[in-house]
């Protein structure tokens, strides 16, 4: 029987929990709500941390700027070409990976693979791949007749290179999570369904997918918020340019262009708060809908 919590535990407990909140507010609350002010600096002296004026003027600044509304449409872009994809080819894949075949372990090494592996090493390769004159991918798609596509180099066809890219790479992670969802599912429930002669079909529709539904969700939020912060991918693929004619540019590029490259560091912290926002407000209509059409057993 569990004792009433007293003082003297609880300081007790917070005496253990002390090292990790510090961490914590070192590392991640006071650089966040030091970019919160920092987005209304307008004039400052950043090394003696003293502040003239305050102000929303970075924030008008960002969407008069060109690039920033391209960034924020281009990171749109990106996570409504890759998370669906990502999901639909994830749990193909996890369905496949969860039946009784031969060499399964083999076969999840292989998948997961892309996603613990370098950024920069899995770049390298689809480097080659997509190359305009040796590339693998203008090789096969030769045998079609169609004509070598400038995958690095035009900005038409730069963001679906950098799509393919990310889809290939976050698959593992998305596959992980799914075989895990489907093996938590009570086979009781399917052997029942082919006792009422339910096909394969019906019982993926009204059994796997609504059991499934709290892993989808779960797999769903973690993609969308992946998305809007890409910024690894961009970097090694396109060798520190945010594509052809800023084709691939992100907010989060941007933020890194702001940053570390103009040091105009409020614009930047404001295009961040910006990000922010977006991202706060797909993840909250996510748990809306959530409520609605997840299923918990």
């Amino acid at each position: 029987m569990m004792s009433e919590p007293t003082w003297k535990s609880t300081f007790k407990a917070f005496l253990y929990l002390l090292p990790a909140l510090l961490i914590l507010i070192i590392f991640n609350i006071y650089p966040i709500i030091k970019s919160f002010l920092m987005s209304f600096y307008i004039d400052f002296d950043y090394f003696n941390n003293v502040v003239y004026e305050r102000g929303v003027r970075n924030f008008i600044h960002l969407f008069q700027d060109p690039n920033f509304i391209k960034a924020t449409l281009n990171t749109f872009i990106f996570v409504v070409g890759v998370v669906p994809i990502s999901i639909i080819l994830s749990l193909t894949i996890a369905l496949f990976l969860n039946s009784k075949i031969k060499f399964l372990g083999f076969f999840r090494t292989i998948y997961f693979l892309p996603f613990v592996t370098s950024v920069v090493a899995v770049a390298i390769v689809w480097s080659w791949i997509f190359h305009s004159d040796y590339g693998l991918l203008n090789y096969f798609l030769g045998w079609f007749g169609i004509d070598p596509i400038n995958w690095l180099t035009d900005p038409t066809y730069a963001m679906p290179a950098l799509i393919i890219l990310s889809i290939w790479k976050g698959l593992g992670f998305n596959i992980i999570i799914f075989l895990a969802g489907l093996q938590n599912i009570n086979q009781q429930y399917y052997l029942a369904a082919q006792v009422d002669g339910a096909s394969a079909w019906r019982r993926f529709t009204n059994m796997t997918l609504p059991l499934l539904s709290p892993t989808m969700f779960f797999v769903s939020i973690i993609s969308i918020i992946n998305g809007f912060k890409v910024f690894d991918e961009i970097f090694a693929l396109f060798n520190g340019k945010p594509g052809p004619a800023n084709s691939t540019l992100t907010v989060v590029y941007y933020v890194y262009q702001k940053f570390y490259e103009e040091y105009e560091f409020s614009l930047a912290a404001a295009a961040a708060f910006v990000l922010f926002i977006i991202v706060f407000i797909f993840t909250l209509v996510q748990l809306i809908i959530g409520k609605k059409f997840v299923h918990y057993d």
